[in-house]
């Protein structure tokens, strides 16, 4: 938990980014509430209330009140997700505006495809019932740049360790 106002840090990126592992190592560091939208989908798709695998917009849905309630306690808030559309990333800005919320977007990248390949196609799940995208899901993915008047802070991965990526992005909510 943070003094002042508290913190929502939006991830984006693609499966395979490193998105997750850089995710979760940040909630770790920080005491903050992760909240995973892989997780909680795949909790929905076991519920057995869903007509097939589609979860629809109710993970993020769920995740969106999930934020804003921990960040009303004063809860720090590592939001883990895709978050690939404007639509998706407009709805974690209102989430921190109604909570009143410092926000920190961060888009994490693999920019060497090889290696970016070689971590989708090697992923091992750690949620029982999750089935990872393959390659090819990923480069389907429709995944929208984000707006050059409205950058978030990338953090690229590639050739890059879980320590100096969570190093570079520690120092850029300290500079904050």
């Amino acid at each position: 938990m943070s003094a002042g106002r508290p913190l929502l840090v939006a991830f984006a990126g693609l499966p395979g980014s490193g998105k997750t592992t850089l995710a979760r190592a940040l909630a770790q560091a920080r005491g903050a509430a992760w909240l995973r939208i892989d997780a909680i989908e795949q909790a929905l798709r076991e519920s057995g209330q869903l007509a097939g695998d589609d979860v629809g917009p109710a993970g993020y849905m769920a995740a969106y009140a999930l934020a804003e309630g921990n960040l009303a306690l004063g809860i720090e808030v590592v939001a883990d997700s895709v978050n690939p559309l404007p639509v998706t990333r407009s709805a974690w800005r209102e989430v921190a505006v109604r909570a009143g919320a410092r926000l920190l977007e961060v888009e994490v990248r693999c920019s060497d495809p090889a290696e970016h390949r070689r971590r989708v196609e090697s992923r091992i799940p750690d949620l029982p019932g999750l089935v990872p995208p393959d390659w090819q899901a990923v480069l389907d993915r429709d995944y929208a740049p984000w707006p050059p008047d409205a950058p978030p802070l990338v953090v690229e991965t590639a050739r890059r360790s879980i320590a100096d990526c969570l190093a570079e992005l520690q120092a850029a909510l300290a500079a904050a």
